[in-house]
């Protein structure tokens, strides 16, 4: 399945599903509370879970159109489609950050 690359093209029930997995959602929401919107390393989030797991996640977060990957030849990072997001559905990434609980990398 390939992301969407347009904000109309982003589909709720692929966004949602996406987001119904805790260490997904605890992902987007992290992205989500950094102001500078940058691109951050997918091993920097520390997810309790093996390298493929990982992978796995971070596939099905870029796949619904939540992130962008970026790959620097051994090494990967994600960035948030904020603005797509934003466009598409408004008012999500505030409420992931409000229904957080307090995440530690805060």
């Amino acid at each position: 399945m390939a992301a969407a690359d347009e904000p109309a093209e982003l589909d709720l029930g692929a966004v949602l599903a996406a987001l119904a997995d805790p260490l997904r959602r605890r992902v987007i929401t992290l992205l989500a509370l950094d102001s500078a919107d940058g691109d951050r390393s997918c091993s920097s989030f520390e997810l309790p879970v093996t390298k493929a797991t990982r992978t796995h996640h971070f596939r099905v977060l870029r796949e619904a159109g939540l992130v962008r990957q970026i790959n620097y030849g051994n090494r990967s990072t994600v960035a948030l489609r904020r603005a797509d997001l934003d466009a598409r559905f408004p008012g999500l990434l505030d409420l992931l950050v409000a229904d957080a609980p307090a995440l530690p990398d805060r």
